[in-house]
């Protein structure tokens, strides 16, 4: 049986209720919202210290670094018009089972695994690069890594790249979590003689078992499962849709406007391949806030240098070169002020003050929770999850897997600090 809408004939109506119903019928879509002008000033600033600072770089350390530099400000780019959500994607799928975010997800997986197999299956690299898949160990230091990750960026409010963009576009919470980031850094390089010989199988590459093809495909396979299995999880919970309304149409919406997280997921996947032809290794972040730590520790007349962890060949030479020299540092650079630029050009970077004590408690903890996880792990949400499922590399999944769990354990440690689990749309990171 059918039902009309149109009122009965044989019903009273007044005229308030028939002026309802024919705005009920005539009322538009909702429409995209009117853009905030363009932020000149901080435009001017953050596109002059761009070209500045690449022009520095260039001129002093190399194309190959002024490079990289480029490349992570179209990474920030990417990321601010996107809002491209690690953290808020496994909070969505936890809290209410929204797999909108995890899919999206497995397009960046799947698109990142496509060009890996690609650049490294051939041995294409750029100024003299040999491009190497990211693999890591299997172990306790793996595990525990990644579940106090997944707790930290709970409690954070952003992931490793999150933190960036969101600093970069002028939210000073984030400042917090990132100031912890680098703490936890500190920290972890401190009891590195403790936690460097934690059980552990070596790594697991598909490649050297099946070869690059291989490996392509079994990555692909389980990336179909895992957009199958949030389908049926979603279509199970009937979460409340998210998604924001189009700031802008057009070509307009390139510069100014929010881009779909499925265009974002393309464009970060083919930057991120431009990061591992032009310097030989994946993209990654939380190495350089461990190097930033130790050359604060310098500038205050502490001596880190002489610690364990900065005796290592690798690390010393590291702590020893200059930061803009340090190719995660470059991008991780890039990021901030390609979303400051970003912002900027949308309208909406602006200095968020005003942050309750319980807030700035919660992103410093999270923070310091990341930067003890992510060198724990060996990576965080684009060094571990990205780079080692788009290698294929058994340790990216793992991390991803236990990252979730513990995600669920900091969704619950929110409420102790009394604030909560953020709306299913809300997107941070």
């Amino acid at each position: 049986m059918t039902t009309s809408i149109t009122p009965s004939s044989s019903t009273k109506e007044s005229p308030a209720s028939r002026l309802l119903f024919h705005n009920a019928l005539s009322t538009p879509p909702p429409s995209a919202p009117a853009l905030d002008p363009v932020r000149w000033g901080p435009l001017a600033i953050a596109a002059v210290v761009v070209v500045a600072l690449a022009w520095y770089v260039g001129t002093t350390h190399g194309a190959q670094q002024a490079t990289l530099l480029l490349l992570g400000t179209g990474l920030g780019l990417a990321l601010f018009h996107s809002r491209f959500g690690f953290t808020s994607a496994w909070r969505q799928f936890v809290a209410v089972g929204n797999g909108t975010g995890l899919r999206a997800h497995a397009l960046l997986l799947g698109t990142t695994a496509t060009l890996f197999a690609l650049v490294i299956g051939t041995g294409t690299g750029l100024f003299g690069s040999a491009p190497q898949a990211s693999a890591g160990a299997i172990g306790v230091g793996l595990f525990l890594g990644a579940f106090l990750f997944g707790i930290g960026m709970q409690l954070g409010g952003a992931c490793a790249s999150g933190t960036l963009f969101a600093v970069g576009s002028g939210q000073s919470t984030i400042l917090v979590t990132l100031a912890g980031f680098i703490a936890g850094s500190i920290i972890y390089s401190g009891i590195w003689p403790a936690v460097s010989d934690l059980p552990a199988l070596p790594p697991f590459l598909l490649s050297d078992h099946v070869g690059w093809a291989g490996s392509w495909g079994i990555t692909i396979a389980l990336l179909v499962a895992l957009v199958v299995g949030t389908r049926l999880v979603q279509n199970r919970r009937t979460p409340p849709p998210v998604g924001a309304v189009p700031s802008t149409t057009g070509f307009l919406r390139v510069f100014r406007g929010n881009w779909p997280m499925l265009v974002g997921a393309l464009v970060l996947a083919a930057l991120g391949a431009g990061v591992l032809l032009v310097s030989g290794g994946a993209w990654g972040i939380t190495s350089a806030f461990n190097l930033w730590g130790a050359k604060g520790l310098q500038l205050i007349g502490l001596q880190p240098e002489t610690w364990a962890f900065w005796q290592q060949e690798r690390e010393s030479a590291m702590l020893a070169g200059p930061v803009l020299a340090d190719k995660n540092s470059l991008t991780n650079i890039g990021i901030v002020l390609g979303a400051a630029v970003a912002a900027a050009a949308a309208g909406s970077w602006k200095l968020h003050t005003g942050m309750r004590w319980r807030v700035v408690l919660t992103a410093l903890l999270g923070g310091v929770l990341m930067g003890i996880g992510a060198r724990l792990a060996g990576g965080c949400n684009i060094g571990a999850y990205l780079a080692g499922i788009g290698s294929g590399s058994l340790h990216g999944w793992l991390w991803a897997i236990t990252a979730l769990a513990g995600t669920w354990v900091g969704l619950k440690a929110r409420v102790l600090f009394g604030l909560g689990v953020p709306k299913p749309s809300d997107s941070v990171c």
